[in-house]
């Protein structure tokens, strides 16, 4: 059977993507700018709990309080379209996902953590 899609229905889909990759871009951007960053919501107590482990490391990670952004939202789903299973706190190391509060505790534990952190560290 052939699906015969409007103009119009073709471009809602073609804005709802350009706007979803137009935030992953921007969250790619900030998490790029500098080591160690973290996207959080400024209510999240586990946020603040990463914060200060990285704190308590020597690491003084850019926050992104995402809940104060005006795209928040938009951010919040590019996060979660990047592999975070929970979208704050969304941790990257050089670049890089680490993930959400899970896999900072596990590589914490593991002693992984530390390390990956050492170039970061003031």
């Amino acid at each position: 059977a052939s699906h015969t899609y409007s103009c119009t229905y073709i471009y809602f889909l073609y804005i709802l993507f350009e706007i979803s990759y137009i935030k992953m871009e921007k969250v790619m951007r900030l998490a790029t700018e500098k080591g160690v960053v973290i996207f959080t919501k400024s209510s999240c107590c586990l946020c603040y709990a990463v914060n200060i482990l990285f704190q308590e490391i020597g690491v003084y990670p850019v926050i992104h309080e995402i809940d104060k952004d005006p795209e928040g939202k938009e951010m919040e789903k590019a996060i979660t379209k990047l592999g975070c299973n929970a979208p704050v706190p969304a941790v990257f190391i050089g670049g890089k996902l680490v993930g959400s509060t899970n896999e900072v505790m596990s590589l914490h534990l593991s002693g992984s953590l530390v390390p990956l952190l050492r170039p970061y560290q003031i």
